[in-house]
């Protein structure tokens, strides 16, 4: 549904998002925001994970502060979602707005 909104964020905000994973690992992609890895699976994250980033692998969990920095209005929110296109296609996908 185009016209769904799962969440409504402020702009210029950050929010802490867990993320699980449930029987392989999903590349989970964030759309007009970056974040931060806090966790993966309940450890710290290697270095080659730190800083700000748009998508990550999650096997298990994953804990990662998302900074809303550009506007999406609900005619034209922003998407989070499995990078396997079959998984985007079969439901693992949520939309936005950020004002």
């Amino acid at each position: 549904d185009l016209a769904r909104i799962d969440e409504q964020v402020a702009i210029g905000t950050s929010e802490l998002w867990d993320i699980f994973s449930v029987g392989m690992a999903h590349p989970f992609h964030v759309h007009g925001a970056s974040f931060r890895v806090l966790s993966l699976d309940g450890k710290p994250p290697p270095a080659h994970i730190m800083g700000w980033k748009d998508v990550v692998l999650v096997e298990e969990k994953a804990e990662l502060l998302v900074a809303f920095r550009q506007r999406a209005t609900p005619q034209l929110p922003f998407m989070y979602h499995c990078h396997i296109a079959e998984h985007s296609e079969a439901g693992m996908m949520g939309q936005y707005s950020c004002s």
